[in-house]
């Protein structure tokens, strides 16, 4: 009986802490705190009660974004892969946008609709869109063309082709586009509320930095951080774990 071969996943981040403390040892703690400096700066966050409005706005916007961009990535990116013409429409549209950075959006989505929810969203949502597509277009593309042979011998209809043989293999694309387009919807996000917002956890990265406070930075960047990894760890592992299960069924 073979032991299971441990994992020091767990060590991580108690190192990167560790790291970050030794390294704080060599500057003055307004340039660069000690993490548990920067605790109490959370710490006075929370008691004030300024934290959670601020979370709330950036959870508002990215799930604004980036579920306008789900639905879009995936109407594309199912289409594209089924249909040549239609791919070969949009590669170059694709290819053009993924070349600009999605920040570079932003005074313009400023000027449309003002500071705020929606110029914020759209800058989300160029980001993210993108390269979701691409990544559902070719889990689609990489569908054995004998199964959709055989289901359409046996009669199946184009939305029985759809639901029974093209969403169930292209499953791990969409759970790859997802992860893709979280990341980059939240990247641009940080950098558009940086720019263009009075509110969020850009916003307080920002101002940290304009007002010389790198408690208030830091704050901002574990937050940042934090946020991404619960992401990744309570909703992305665990969509790849039930799809997984529900193939094998």
């Amino acid at each position: 009986m073979r032991l299971p071969r441990p994992s020091w996943g767990w060590a991580s981040l108690p190192a990167l802490v560790l790291l970050w403390s030794l390294v704080a040892t060599r500057f003055p703690s307004y340039i660069l705190p000690q993490p548990w400096e920067v605790a109490v700066e959370g710490w006075r966050w929370l008691g004030d009660g300024k934290l959670w409005p601020h979370l709330g706005t950036s959870l508002l916007e990215e799930l604004g974004g980036f579920f306008a961009a789900i639905v879009a990535a995936v109407l594309l990116g199912v289409t594209a892969g089924i249909s040549p013409a239609f791919r070969s429409f949009l590669t170059p549209l694709n290819s053009l946008f993924m070349a600009i950075p999605p920040i570079a959006w932003a005074p313009l989505t400023m000027i449309i609709f003002g500071l705020g929810y929606l110029s914020i969203v759209s800058v989300i949502f160029i980001a993210a869109v993108c390269p979701m597509t691409l990544a559902i277009q070719d889990g689609v593309q990489a569908i054995r063309g004998g199964e959709v042979r055989a289901a359409r011998i046996l009669g199946a209809n184009r939305m029985q082709l759809l639901v029974h043989v093209y969403f169930p293999a292209s499953l791990p694309a969409f759970t790859t586009a997802l992860r893709v387009g979280f990341s980059q919807a939240w990247r641009a996000l940080v950098a558009a509320e940086m720019i263009g917002a009075s509110q969020g956890i850009g916003w307080m990265v920002s101002t940290g930095g304009q007002i010389g406070n790198a408690s208030q930075v830091l704050l901002g960047i574990v937050l940042i951080g934090l946020i991404a990894w619960l992401a990744e760890s309570l909703v992305f592992r665990r969509i790849e774990r039930h799809y997984q299960v529900w193939r094998s069924h």
